[in-house]
């Protein structure tokens, strides 16, 4: 089964050298007892994780909810500066194949605003929405949409997430989609492209770009994983040339077998700029809830 899970850490970090936040969104690729299980996969696991203040984290196959656990509890243990907490979908999926998002966050503490159930057969997995509040960030007031596409239908997926994004943007107006779309390689077109609102509207800006490869075989050289924004002020907020993959395996000297049992894909990751000198963390594992979920985070200190 597979769920979405929103990973966070609550509490404060002494960190005070940077002043910008690095967001991220990873495939895990069938995170559930197996890897939690394998202390060389988790070692990886937790360097990638804990370079991230927000990662999107997708794949969790975790029925029994014990893989998460064991993820958060190893990670609070590496990164004894931060306490990591989590909060989960519901298990995601039209047939046998469900997945589920965790997301991790540090240093604020969230309050749930309001929920509603968003039911539509556009989506294999429906999206996951939450909406971010920090006084003391540059950009106030944010929303992230996680989704994670079916490969035969990632086009359809990401025309429909532009409807998403409409209901959003009449009350938020600086949206943040990530996660695995599948947007590259045999499971897109150059005619499909055209009618995939997303790609057409100029509002929108894809910061991972079709060149990039966010696939770990050598043989292989897709772009699936992708970052796009929409708004004046979370444009601005981005440090330039900061969207990117991060390849793992060449910055922990892995070979493709071993990268290959974490994942097959590399995470992507952005940087965002702060309005002042201390640093929060935030997790997130994969947004893709059928529940329209707000979140508002209060920093815990000024």
């Amino acid at each position: 089964m597979r769920t979405a899970l929103l990973l966070f850490v609550s509490g404060l970090c002494a960190l005070n050298v940077t002043s910008s936040l690095k967001i991220c969104a990873f495939n895990i690729q069938s995170f559930g007892e197996a890897k939690a299980n394998n202390k060389k996969v988790m070692g990886i696991l937790l360097k990638i994780l804990s370079r991230c203040d927000l990662c999107l984290i997708q794949e969790v196959r975790d029925s029994k909810g014990e893989a998460i656990q064991t993820l958060v509890k190893e990670l609070n243990r590496f990164d004894y500066s931060n306490s990591y907490s989590f909060v989960e979908s519901e298990r995601l999926g039209r047939n046998t194949y469900k997945e589920q998002y965790p997301a991790l966050l540090t240093q604020y503490q969230y309050h749930k605003l309001e929920e509603g159930t968003r039911e539509t057969d556009a989506f294999s997995r429906e999206p996951f929405i939450v909406r971010f509040h920090s006084p003391t960030t540059l950009l106030k007031d944010f929303v992230l949409i996680g989704q994670h596409t079916c490969p035969k239908t990632a086009m359809k997926e990401m025309d429909e997430l532009y409807t998403v994004f409409n209901g959003i943007y009449k009350k938020w107006k600086n949206v943040m989609i990530l996660g695995d779309l599948n947007a590259g390689c045999s499971y897109v077109t150059m005619k499909g492209w055209r009618a995939v609102r997303l790609r057409s509207d100029p509002k929108f800006h894809w910061l991972i770009g079709d060149e990039q490869d966010t696939t770990v075989r050598q043989k292989t050289h897709c772009a699936y994983d992708r970052i796009i924004v929409h708004g004046r002020e979370i444009i601005f907020s981005i440090v330039p040339g900061s969207a990117q993959p991060f390849n793992f395996k060449e910055s922990f000297h892995l070979t493709e077998e071993e990268a290959l049992e974490v994942s097959d894909h590399f995470p992507v990751e952005l940087m965002k700029v702060r309005s002042n000198g201390n640093i929060k963390h935030y997790f997130f594992d994969l947004l893709l809830i059928n529940k329209f979920i707000t979140y508002n985070f209060i920093s815990s200190f000024s």
